[in-house]
């Protein structure tokens, strides 16, 4: 049944943006219901946020996350980007460009956060770090649903180069900063008061180059009735500062108030607070 799902993958690229997402909403509740362990983990996610008010809302709009995907990965990126009918902050993106800085695009599992890459590519070159998926079928629809621009970096060290060649070069990067990071990747580090295993990438990237990286927030909020999404681009709050934990621990408290933004978008459902493999809890590795 397996040779189904590219079928199924493409013809769901084909369908209009509003019936993706009526029919996401409603993916979005039947996983919640068919689920228990993924709705454990949305339920406790959710409330240790404080955010129990967007609960309902963020259900629908994790499966409207999902069923968008398709068109955002096989669609002509000219036709991805005119999806994207608003965007705030882009004065950012302009001043670093001025300066010749490399920018550091720092995009959680908030909105469509696939989006993103794809309209910055659309100026400027970018290389994005990505985690082959584990579905043999899915892999090669995705890689090849990027346009000249995007360049994708694999999730080791040969691709952590690729990224601080880009940075060097003055060229945009872009890192998914709560995604769980594999052993030996990550330090135990606060994520809406509880320990959660963080990469220590993002924070070692934002200043491996001669004055630092412009690192900026983004996240592309999913409008209402399909009507395309609004990408709003921030700044740091304050630069980072101290040493390689106290930057991370800074990044992931940006991270939160990037959330509250919009934490009704945000996928709770995603573990963010697992045991990676060979990594020690929290308790015994003394970050508790």
């Amino acid at each position: 049944m397996s040779f189904l799902f590219p079928v199924v993958f493409k013809a769901l690229a084909r369908l209009p943006l509003p019936l993706l997402h009526n029919l996401g909403a409603l993916a979005g509740w039947l996983v919640w219901l068919l689920s228990a362990t993924y709705r454990r983990n949305f339920s406790v996610h959710i409330e240790q946020a404080g955010m129990t008010r967007a609960k309902s809302a963020a259900i629908a709009e994790a499966g409207k996350a999902l069923l968008e995907l398709p068109k955002i990965w096989l669609c002509p990126q000219d036709e991805v980007v005119e999806r994207v009918v608003r965007v705030s902050g882009w004065e950012l993106v302009e001043d670093a460009w001025r300066e010749g800085r490399g920018i550091l695009f720092l995009t959680p599992h908030l909105g469509c956060f696939e989006i993103a890459a794809q309209y910055y590519a659309s100026q400027r070159p970018m290389t994005v770090l990505y985690r082959r998926s584990k579905q043999d079928w899915l892999a090669p629809l995705i890689e090849e649903g990027r346009g000249a621009n995007l360049t994708l970096a694999p999730a080791d060290l040969s691709g952590v180069r690729r990224l601080l060649k880009a940075l060097k070069s003055g060229e945009a990067v872009g890192i998914l900063p709560d995604q769980v990071p594999g052993n030996g990747e990550g330090a135990w580090l606060p994520f809406f008061g509880r320990p959660a295993y963080t990469m220590t990438l993002a924070a070692r990237l934002a200043q491996s180059v001669p004055g630092g990286a412009t690192v900026l927030l983004a996240y592309a909020e999913r409008l209402h009735y399909g009507a395309g999404f609004h990408l709003k681009l921030f700044p740091l709050t304050a630069p980072l500062a101290g040493d390689l934990p106290h930057r991370a621990a800074q990044l992931n408290r940006e991270l939160e108030t990037l959330i509250r933004h919009c934490p009704e978008q945000y996928l709770w459902g995603y573990n963010r607070y697992k045991v990676p493999a060979g990594v020690e809890p929290p308790g015994a590795a003394g970050g508790g």
